[in-house]
């Protein structure tokens, strides 16, 4: 009889985490896939890794979304936000400034964050550059954008657009798992 209940129990816990990946990944799927308007006012670019002074894969993509976009739009400024974490030798912050320097875009249109540790201190800390009725862009890989929309509505975003960058491939699968539960831990607990 005890053999029969807990299994009865993990096929619920098992169909009950199931219906909540499938839930979740169709919510990542839509951020990720939204195309925000033409001549926003700003773009912030989320940090991510860098190795040394080199940028990763991700926050590679993270920038050339963001360039392509400023691009196209040449009265849109780009906030680059992140600060510097173990084995990186600059902020995440600079090394999207060179970037976004030596790719033709002008220095009076980047403002640079520096400081965040976090996708809530990226948020939090950009959102100080922005006065009120600014329209923002959030770029991020498109795996984070969906938890990042929900920080940025928390912290009182007016209207939350989002512009993805693609995630590596050699990564996808921990990458969108770990943010299965990502969002799970922001939905819960995150301010």
């Amino acid at each position: 009889m005890k053999k029969k209940k807990w299994k009865k129990w993990l096929l619920t816990c098992g169909s009950v985490l199931a219906l909540y990946i499938m839930i979740v990944h169709f919510f990542i799927y839509q951020a990720a896939k939204e195309q925000p308007p033409s001549d926003l006012d700003y773009l912030i670019v989320l940090g991510a890794r860098v190795r040394g002074e080199q940028m990763t894969l991700a926050l590679r993509y993270r920038v050339e979304a963001a360039l392509k976009y400023l691009e196209e739009n040449p009265d849109t400024k780009v906030i680059v936000s992140g600060g510097q974490g173990p084995g990186e030798d600059i902020t995440e912050a600079e090394a999207m400034e060179r970037f976004f320097l030596e790719n033709g875009v002008s220095q009076k249109r980047i403002i640079k964050e520096g400081l965040s540790t976090t996708t809530y201190e990226n948020l939090s800390y950009s959102k100080q550059f922005l006065e009120e009725g600014n329209s923002v862009a959030i770029v991020s890989n498109d795996f984070h954008l969906f938890r990042a929309s929900i920080i940025a509505e928390r912290l009182g975003f007016e209207e939350v657009y989002t512009l993805p960058g693609k995630t590596p491939k050699i990564a996808i699968f921990k990458l969108w798992t770990r943010e299965y539960f990502a969002v799970a831990k922001t939905w819960l607990v995150d301010r």
